[in-house]
């Protein structure tokens, strides 16, 4: 049985044939790329994802993190898999060649991490978030700050957290309570708690920098009086030694139902009041600046729930081609052969339905990334549209992917049936470690509101009206093919009805029914999504149709694939998108009304 977690093909014909991601060549950054060298990144990427990575997958969900002597222990071969993730450059992947990095264009490195969330989700969090923090610390920290905490997170030497949920508070950053009082010599102290860090205690490097949100005494209330601060949990000195252990220590670990590697801590800062901070940037700013590491882990949230979809999808695929069960209906001679499931109707619905989420997915979530590249075109028109259209795709890309990737986890048990309910197989590991994706990084119900009531509507919908754009450019080439042609008009028609929808919305809220306007944010959400895939589907499609002509064999399989697909979204998917954009439109108040005691 074939149980690979990638399709090579697959996402070679999206980053070069469908997304043209060489071009990136041409950036001044990346000058000296070339496909070769991303392709050598991403063929070491998938090595290490098979060597490292996927052997203690299964292991680290049974062994979950513990505490040994007051330390968080973890299998060993995290530790392995971390350092060899490291030693190869990855954590450096996006870093200047000057600071030792690889230099790599965002779009290739999500690629490569892809692979490693595939393989074990769980392990890949630990050098991702820490090369997440070290990115801020580029763009808002001092070059002393740059020099002893962000390059030994290059180095691998030190890892690093995002700090900012509370016990209290969760998602509702405005009601977080953790104060800092500056101190003579420039630092603050920082008193408070912080719940579900990932990555928040353990030894796998010499220290782990946490980046906390906090208020100085004084600051505004609300998100506006956030600051940000610097809180190692081993001091560093000037010359970069590791001083005296920090006032932060581990109130206790998170057990979960999934992702286990990755240790879920629960952090109290300053209970000897001597929890040494420095502050990133301008105070008052620390959201802002936290954004900036919050919307780039969104797109590896998004990544990683349509990969760990990817990995069920090509498990039940595999299982579905080698496993003998029942006949066809008009098959009544009982001494016949039975044939492979994929040979069912329903079964091939389930896979294909996989298919779509799983690969309709990644298109979106590698052209959101090329759009972090995109920023650094030499043309400020290029830059400012793509810094739009990310803000627009970021929270569809997060919220959309883990949505339907954890219903394609689920198709992918129903196709092995009770053996898909079993530990016996991968399959409902992959669904358990898929369910934090959601909630990670904001709530899906915190990602529809924001895409519905601020980055639809910013700047009169400007945005929106770009993606919409990009849509009917799409639409206009698939015209001129007499097979997609019927497609392209279906989806100009649902484009067409997202502007209508978000205008109805926006004339609501301006009549100042805010709440009202904004009760079916996730339907908005499904309807935006929906139609963001479909347009990535046609794209497919469109390259698809103009390679088929000179392939043969199992390359002719592999395109005529992706238009039967295209084909099959279009039949299944896309129509939902009505009861959707009506429920918006119409500010449905079934649930708004519902009252409390009702229930």
């Amino acid at each position: 049985m074939d149980t690979s977690t990638v399709d090579r093909r697959h996402l070679d014909f999206m980053l070069y044939d469908v997304l043209g991601v060489d071009a990136l060549c041409a950036y001044p950054r990346y000058a000296a790329h070339s496909r070769e060298t991303f392709d050598a990144a991403i063929s070491l990427a998938q090595q290490l994802a098979a060597e490292k990575f996927l052997p203690h997958n299964r292991k680290a969900d049974l062994e979950e993190p513990r505490l040994v002597d007051g330390k968080v222990a973890l299998i060993p071969e995290i530790a392995e898999a971390v350092r060899a993730f490291g030693e190869a450059g990855f954590t450096a992947a996006l870093a200047d060649e000057a600071r030792g990095g690889m230099q790599l264009p965002f779009v290739v490195t999500a690629a490569c991490d892809a692979l490693f969330c595939a393989a074990n989700g769980g392990t890949i969090a630990y050098p991702t978030l820490a090369r997440a923090a070290a990115n801020l610390l580029e763009v808002y920290a001092t070059d002393e700050q740059k020099a002893r905490y962000m390059q030994p997170i290059l180095e691998g030497r030190y890892f690093g957290t995002m700090c900012l949920s509370e016990p209290h508070a969760g998602s509702s950053l405005a009601d977080i309570t953790t104060r800092a009082e500056p101190h003579d010599d420039g630092s603050y102290r920082l008193t408070g708690a912080k719940m579900w860090i990932s990555a928040g205690d353990h030894e796998l490097g010499e220290n782990i920098v946490h980046l906390v949100l906090a208020r100085i005494a004084g600051a505004p209330a609300g998100v506006r009086g956030i600051s940000l601060f610097i809180v190692p949990r081993w001091r560093v000195a000037a010359d970069g030694t590791r001083g005296a252990r920090n006032d932060v220590r581990l109130a206790g670990l998170n057990h979960k139902l999934g992702q286990r590697a990755s240790v879920n801590t629960f952090l109290k800062f300053g209970e000897a009041g001597d929890c040494e901070a420095w502050l990133v940037g301008a105070p008052h700013h620390g959201l802002a600046y936290m954004f900036h590491m919050m919307n780039e882990e969104r797109i590896g949230v998004g990544i990683s729930a349509i990969q760990q979809a990817c990995a069920s999808w090509r498990y039940a695929l595999a299982y579905a081609r080698e496993r003998r069960q029942g006949r066809h209906p008009d098959q009544k001679d009982p001494s016949t052969p039975a044939v492979p499931l994929v040979e069912h109707a329903d079964v091939r619905r389930m896979l294909l339905a996989q298919k779509c989420y799983v690969e309709g997915g990644q298109m979106l979530a590698f052209h959101a990334a090329l759009l972090v590249d995109r920023q650094r075109d030499a043309d400020a028109q290029t830059r400012d549209e793509a810094a739009a259209l990310l803000e627009l795709l970021t929270p569809i890309v997060k919220a959309w992917c883990s949505e339907y990737a954890l219903r394609a986890n689920d198709l992918a048990i129903q196709v092995l049936g009770g053996y898909g309910y079993t530990r016996d197989y991968p399959v409902e590991q992959c669904w358990r470690d898929n369910r934090i994706n959601p909630i990670h990084e904001g709530t899906n119900g915190i990602q529809a509101l924001d895409l519905l009531g601020r980055k639809a509507l910013l700047h009169d919908g400007a945005a929106l009206r770009l993606l919409l754009g990009e849509i009917a450019t799409t639409c206009t080439a698939a015209a001129s093919d007499a097979e997609l042609a019927p497609f392209a008009q279906e989806l100009a028609v649902k484009a067409r009805l997202v502007g209508d929808t978000t205008l109805a919305v926006a004339q609501r809220m301006g009549r100042g029914e805010v709440r009202r306007a904004l009760a079916n944010a996730s339907d908005y959400l499904l309807l935006v999504g929906h139609v963001a895939v479909a347009w990535c589907w046609l794209r497919m499609a469109l390259v698809a149709r103009r390679l088929a002509p000179a392939a043969t064999g199992s390359e002719r399989d592999f395109l005529d694939g992706k238009v039967q697909a295209c084909r099959f979204w279009f039949a299944t998917e896309l129509p939902k998108v009505e009861l959707a954009a009506k429920l918006v439109a119409t500010a449905d108040g079934s649930a708004f009304e519902m009252k409390d005691a009702w229930f």
